[in-house]
């Protein structure tokens, strides 16, 4: 246990905890509907599914470009309102505003009107969208400078931001009732105007309620204007570069890269066996299992793994928190072998409380190293500070690895034999398709403990970082 005790003026108060976790709120909300929305582009507004998925694909290299500038623009921008909230504010309403609008499709529309439209408004909406949330997680990486403290910080928001995967599960079902909308096409439209209101108000709580670091401490920002344009993008490489020469955060971007893939790769494999194995190919039989199963799912990450891991981080530190929830992981992934029961469904629950230690445990502790990296950072390159664009790059390998997980999820899926037009699979599909959802997510979570093994930013090392930047600052 550590025998540090987090001093008062380092402890985030819990009504800025709970603005930070609304904020993380939208940013789980936000992808998660763009998801469940997305399979209704096939069906509710028949989009040709390689047009669908060139309009989930095509959007990703534009975002990859936009998070690095827009970590870059908010390091460095100087303005008496802070350097974060101001976008945070700006960028939470036209996230939701532009969701809502992104929707509002029309089937009786030509399919390339369709397509051109859905995919200008999500260039648009990207850039809004990233306005937001890259200066959000920049924010929570500054919101305290206490090793302990960040991580009881990025747990509570993390626990806010699963009530969103407790939620998106079920649009499935609400917009495909026809007791509720008299077409799909008509729930897509309408149910985004209700997510983009709901992101639009919590998103704004970061930027209302959070306390920004003290600029007056900060020095050698980049002036931001068109004059200095080349020398700005001249900057922005340099700070890329600095942050890459980082030997702790490439492998924290490793490790998430490789737990995160592994566990998108085969995320919709449960949705696949607990159809055609469970009860054979039956929809109807089938019913709200899925759903019960992400929901459950959400529910024991928010409310019994990130406590767990919270406390395991303050009292063996947060590297082996990491290896040890990721081992745990590992194991609920093999009981699903067992847990997948076609003559008891309650036993897919099971294997849930160890198999979600890997993502629980994943963005609660990376994000809490990537904090204590911000002053490694700091330390050896001096200001400005960089959360901004080590909180983009680290999202940006974050996305790709969804991106690539949704490519391969489909190539494992065609190598197992799996048929979408048959009903009944066969014995060796089925066989094949429960193992891959165990080994691929088993096999990248072992890869990641691999890669974190020797990570050495240990509580100790922060903590003697930490007081020599206040030296230097000339702080009290």
């Amino acid at each position: 246990m550590s025998e540090k005790r987090t001093l008062t003026k380092d402890k985030v108060p819990l009504l800025e905890k709970a603005a930070f976790g609304a904020g993380h709120l939208v940013n789980n909300l936000l992808p998660g509907s763009l998801g469940v929305f997305a399979f209704f582009l096939l069906t509710a507004f028949g989009m040709d599914p390689f047009l669908a998925g060139l309009l989930g694909g095509l959007p990703r290299f534009f975002d990859a470009i936009t998070d690095p500038i827009m970590g870059y623009i908010s390091d460095n921008t100087k303005s008496k309102y802070g350097r974060r909230k101001p976008y945070i504010f700006i960028g939470a309403i036209l996230s939701g505003v532009l969701f809502a609008v992104l929707w509002q499709l029309n089937p009786d529309n030509t399919q390339m009107y369709n397509f051109w439209y859905f995919l200008i408004l999500s260039m648009v909406y990207l850039i809004g969208n990233t306005m937001f949330s890259t200066p959000l997680i920049g924010l929570g990486y500054e919101m305290t400078s206490d090793y302990n403290e960040r991580t009881r910080l990025m747990g509570f928001s993390q626990t806010i931001g699963q009530i969103a995967w407790m939620i998106v599960p079920w649009f499935w079902v609400i917009i495909a009732n026809p007791d509720l909308f008299e077409t799909q096409a008509i729930g897509v439209r309408q149910l985004s105007i209700i997510v983009g209101g709901v992101c639009m108000l919590l998103g704004i709580m970061p930027a209302l309620v959070c306390k920004e670091i003290d600029q007056a401490n900060l020095s050698n920002r980049d002036d931001l204007t068109f004059k200095n344009i080349a020398k700005n993008f001249k900057g922005l490489l340099k700070g890329m570069a600095q942050v890459f020469k980082h030997a702790a955060f490439v492998r924290l971007c490793g490790a998430t890269f490789l737990v995160f893939n592994g566990f998108q790769m085969v995320a919709s494999f449960s949705y696949f066996i607990i159809v055609f194995y469970m009860f054979r190919g039956d929809y109807g039989l089938a019913g709200t299992w899925p759903a019960w199963f992400s929901t459950i799912s959400a529910v024991a990450t928010a409310f019994l793994i990130i406590p767990v891991i919270t406390w395991m981080a303050n009292k063996w530190g947060k590297r082996d928190a990491f290896i040890v929830a990721t081992f745990l992981s590992i194991v609920g992934y093999g009981l699903k072998w067992w847990g997948f029961n076609p003559d008891n469904p309650w036993l897919m629950f099971m294997p849930l409380p160890l198999m979600v230690f890997g993502i629980g445990g994943l963005f609660t502790l990376m994000m809490s190293m990537t904090a204590d990296v911000c002053d490694l950072d700091e330390l050896a390159n001096g200001m400005p500070r960089k959360e901004g664009t080590f909180g983009a790059i680290y999202w940006w390998m974050v996305k790709l690895g969804q991106g690539l997980a949704l490519v391969l999820g489909g190539l494992v899926l065609k190598l197992v034999g799996f048929d979408q037009n048959e009903t009944i699979q066969t014995a060796d599909t089925i066989t094949n398709l429960r193992l891959a959802d165990i080994f691929v997510p088993a096999i990248t979570a072992g890869l990641a403990i691999v890669v974190m093994w020797k990570y050495d930013l240990t509580e100790e090392k922060a903590r003697n970082i930490k007081d020599e930047l206040v030296k230097r600052r000339g702080e009290l």
